[in-house]
């Protein structure tokens, strides 16, 4: 009697979305973690790409296909019906992605790197990425995955896709320890985030305004404040005990998150001090500052009292 298991599914991920979301960025990335990535692909060609009959002509690799508005023949609700009929195959596992942003950083975009949107022809590029959206709504609708780029950075995408698409989960845990300045707005794709600005602001402490959490007169000057030690304590406690369950749940990504008014003091300390126990505690961590090289300002502290 033999013990006969199906062959393994192909998976095929297709990546679409707003011209100037980021699907170029996208696909660079699954590239890097072991895809095939093919961009501006047809998809009427699909089936002749990945085999027209089960387990006929498919690759065996997993498969990122990029297309958008301008892809020779895209007319979404042939490209949804095709993908209907390709998914009920038993040897594909088909999934997609729909990268979106909101117009006014799209026309930002397009303004900064001076292109023409493909669909504004002699029109304003805001009239090209409302055409857009309005033809891509039905895909935008369908696809299982969707991600919004308007407040990402290229590097808040590619963590967002190493996230999500990774081929292999580490055997250990990923823990990102970061730090960032809620007047630069919120981070991405963050599990935990504790705020700091219930302590004193170092920036209009006297000498302290151009240091920064990294810095030792800074150090001592939020670890003296009685609030912080007692603070700290609790977060680290709840840190080490939702860690382990995080892990037992099947988590491979952890992102935790301290915030502070501009990113350079409160924050950046916290998070090095957590890091630091969260290694005692047997982990290990990965340590970002995001606004640590941000000018000191006055207008982005705020008040005294933030």
């Amino acid at each position: 009697m033999t013990d006969e298991s199906p062959p393994p599914r192909q998976r095929v991920l297709l990546v679409t979305g707003m011209l100037g979301a980021g699907k170029s960025t996208a696909l660079r990335e699954l590239e890097d973690l072991g895809w095939e990535s093919i961009d501006n692909f047809p998809i009427r060609l699909l089936d002749r790409l990945i085999g027209g009959a089960a387990g006929k002509g498919a690759t065996g690799h997993p498969l990122a296909i990029g297309f958008d508005c301008r892809t020779r023949g895209f007319v979404p609700a042939d490209i949804i019906e095709r993908v209907k009929v390709l998914s009920e195959r038993p040897d594909l596992e088909i999934t997609t992605l729909f990268l979106d942003c909101a117009g006014h950083e799209l026309a930002r975009r397009f303004d900064e790197t001076r292109r023409r949107h493909y669909l504004a022809q002699d029109m304003p590029v805001p009239s090209g990425i409302k055409a857009e959206r309005e033809l891509l709504a039905p895909l935008r609708r369908w696809a299982e995955v969707l991600i919004d780029t308007t407040d990402f950075t290229t590097n808040d995408l590619k963590q967002t896709i190493r996230s999500q698409f990774s081929q292999s989960a580490p055997q250990e845990m990923t823990v990102t320890v970061s730090s960032f300045g809620f007047a630069r707005g919120m981070p991405p794709a963050t599990d935990l985030v504790f705020d700091m600005r219930f302590l004193d602001n170092p920036h209009w402490a006297p000498g302290l305004a151009e240091l920064t959490g990294l810095d030792e007169p800074v150090a001592r000057h939020i670890a003296g404040n009685p609030l912080f030690v007692s603070a700290f304590a609790k977060m680290r406690d709840l840190l080490l005990e939702l860690l382990p369950e995080y892990a037992r749940q099947g988590k491979t990504y952890v992102n935790i998150a301290f915030g502070c008014t501009g990113g350079r003091h409160r924050s950046v300390y916290t998070a090095e001090r957590m890091a630091q126990a969260l290694r005692e505690g047997g982990f290990s961590p990965t340590v970002l500052h995001r606004n640590l090289g941000s000018r000191a300002a006055g207008l982005v502290e705020g008040s005294p009292n933030h």
